[in-house]
């Protein structure tokens, strides 16, 4: 499976219409909906801003008052096509005076989303079970030494009252049975399932 790094925008004009699709790396619906929302205030000007995502809690994607099926649709077909996930696009149109007819709406906004994943940077992604060890301070050697010895992935750090990682393992290796000797000391706890960038 595949994502973008980072968010990426590009513009193509057909007949006098400005098209600008804005790409998003999104990993839920609610981020997803907070970048649309972003990108209709920005744009509150636009014609349309139709949009189309895959997320890890589902898909979507809106025609915005084009007519159905001629936009939303066929910029989702274009994320699917190219095996992306955790994605959000967002294309903006400003209108040129000229119609383009059903066909040449879907070749529109087709182009405009194969055009910004032409730009972006494409990663691997693959779905892990994230971890998360939390120990004192004094610990810290101990928690870096297994992450280390063991080829851990800490992906997340926080530094509190006390220390917590976040970790996974790209060999699936039992976390849990890693830490099991250090009971009194670390504690671990499953978090979720994350489509994360392959390890």
């Amino acid at each position: 499976m595949k994502t973008i790094k980072k968010a990426v925008q590009c513009e193509i004009n057909v007949k006098k219409s400005q098209f600008i699709c804005s790409l998003f790396p999104t990993k839920t619906k609610k981020e997803s909906k907070e970048i649309i929302q972003k990108l209709n205030e920005q744009y509150s000007d636009a014609t349309h801003n139709c949009t189309a995502y895959i997320v890890s809690d589902g898909e979507g994607f809106d025609d915005d008052g084009e007519p159905g099926g001629t936009a939303g649709k066929p910029m989702i077909n274009v994320l699917r096509k190219n095996e992306l996930h955790n994605v959000t696009a967002v294309v903006t149109r400003y209108f040129g005076g000229i119609k383009l007819g059903a066909g040449g709406l879907v070749r529109a906004y087709s182009k405009s989303v194969m055009e910004a994943i032409g730009k972006a940077e494409i990663a691997e992604i693959e779905e892990y079970d994230v971890f998360k060890i939390t120990f004192d301070y004094s610990h810290i050697k101990i928690a870096d030494s297994e992450v280390r010895n063991n080829q851990l992935t800490t992906i997340n750090k926080d530094y509190t009252d006390k220390v917590s990682y976040e970790i996974v393992s790209g060999d699936n290796r039992d976390i849990e049975k890693i830490f099991d000797k250090y009971q009194e000391k670390i504690s671990v706890e499953y978090i979720n399932k994350q489509f994360l960038e392959k390890i």
